[in-house]
């Protein structure tokens, strides 16, 4: 497995070097101080990971990271970062993971680990066709951290004004994502945009309500929330659940 790392402070770079080479059996392919210099580089050569620090020269690690997202085969993207205002964004982009200075020899084992086993995975999907998880799995953002999550775990999800309000049994994540740009990211079959404020888990609704102007109101089980299927929606919905 081939990693790169690009960090323009020698000190931080060296110890990231020395952790990962310590605790995985990641190979270092080379090392950057300069975004542009990386880019150039990742044009022509293959990693399997790229340490991304944000602030450094030419291009910053956060539009470098974006430039990164375009590509056909796209490397695991983990942030080292002093600054962790910026962690938002590199959730937008689905960095893999967001690591603050200064280092924590027991946080970065554990994403290590962690890395290796989705580029194992990613390796025998490749191989063998689609590697079945049981359930989509979701980057979601909480308290500074990413959150990874079955899709199947979603209740719900609610528009609120630039950033969308994401609802599982026993927690509420909010991400700087429309609702529309949300919706992409699950099981389409699973998951019905119900109204232009909703998209709701199919699998999680108890109760159809009828509600006025022929509408209806759905209730979850677990939950005592009642989601509402908008007029537009609503011969979608009944072909959907053959009503």
């Amino acid at each position: 497995m081939r990693a790169i790392i690009v960090e323009d402070e020698v000190l931080a770079r060296q110890e990231l070097t020395y952790l990962i080479q310590t605790h995985s059996q990641f190979k270092i392919a080379a090392e950057f101080e300069d975004g542009l210099d990386a880019l150039k580089y990742l044009q022509t050569d293959t990693v399997d990971v790229i340490f991304l620090d944000i602030n450094i020269p030419s291009i910053d690690g956060v539009l470098l990271a974006h430039n990164i997202s375009r590509f056909a085969v796209k490397p695991y993207i983990v942030f080292i970062t002093a600054y962790k205002e910026h962690a938002a964004e590199a959730f937008e982009i689905e960095a893999f993971d967001y690591i603050l200075k200064p280092y924590s020899e027991t946080r970065i084992r554990a994403m290590l680990q962690k890395l290796e086993g989705a580029i194992a995975a990613r390796s025998r999907q490749g191989e063998e066709g689609p590697v079945k998880l049981g359930s989509d799995k979701v980057n979601l953002w909480k308290n500074e951290k990413i959150i990874v999550v079955d899709a199947d775990e979603i209740y719900y999800a609610s528009a609120q004004e630039k950033t969308t309000s994401v609802i599982t049994k026993g927690e509420e994540y909010s991400m700087t994502l429309s609702i529309s740009e949300f919706h992409t990211r699950l099981p389409q079959e699973q998951f019905f945009r119900c109204h232009r404020s909703y998209l709701v888990n199919l699998s999680k609704i108890k109760e159809i309500i009828p509600w006025f102007n022929n509408t209806y109101l759905l209730r979850l089980r677990d939950l005592n929330v009642e989601v509402p299927v908008s007029r537009s929606k609503v011969k979608e919905f009944r072909q959907i659940m053959r009503l």
